[in-house]
């Protein structure tokens, strides 16, 4: 009930972040998930993207499935993690926004709050990894593992795009 708050909190770094400015005066929890991020990689938080990713065991069914995927991009979205999809439909909505799609296998290894870290995910997409490791960001980064499902070389190429007008953009 919280995320549409939450997500604005921290869609301040993000924004910040992309205008130059100073993330951690943005958004001061963000200072100390960096901190522990740079104990395990080296990461600069200037040229790491900042958003919120929303949890379901199956969304997408119903109305929502046509508003829900634009909605959490607006206030920031990068990412859903789901055990499955409920329809195509939300699936592809979510890559047309430039969003992740990804998928669980395992029990829900984080809490509603936490922080996850996916290094290099960009990489990732472009070399077709077919397990993604992420970390949740507490005291001993505790990893596990993601997947995108089968992603067609278009829906690879639209969210390496950042979103399905910018792929159409840059391929007239």
């Amino acid at each position: 009930p919280a995320y549409v708050g939450r997500a604005k909190e921290i869609q301040k770094a993000e924004k910040a972040r992309k205008a130059g400015e100073d993330i951690f005066a943005a958004n001061k929890e963000i200072k100390e998930v960096f901190d522990k991020i740079n104990e395990k990689f080296s990461v600069d938080p200037k040229s790491t993207e900042i958003g919120s990713v929303i949890y379901a065991v199956k969304p997408g069914d119903g109305s929502a499935r046509e508003q829900a995927a634009s909605c959490q991009k607006v206030l920031g979205g990068l990412a859903n993690i789901a055990q499955e999809y409920a329809t195509k439909r939300y699936r592809s909505n979510l890559i047309n926004w430039g969003m992740l799609p990804f998928l669980l296998k395992e029990d829900i290894p984080f809490d509603n709050g936490d922080y996850i870290f996916i290094k290099d995910i960009r990489k990732a997409v472009a070399e077709k990894a077919t397990e993604i490791k992420a970390y949740i960001v507490s005291k001993d980064m505790k990893e596990f593992t993601l997947t995108l499902g089968d992603l067609t070389e278009v829906e690879r190429d639209i969210i390496q795009s950042g979103c399905l007008i910018n792929y159409y953009r840059m391929n007239k």
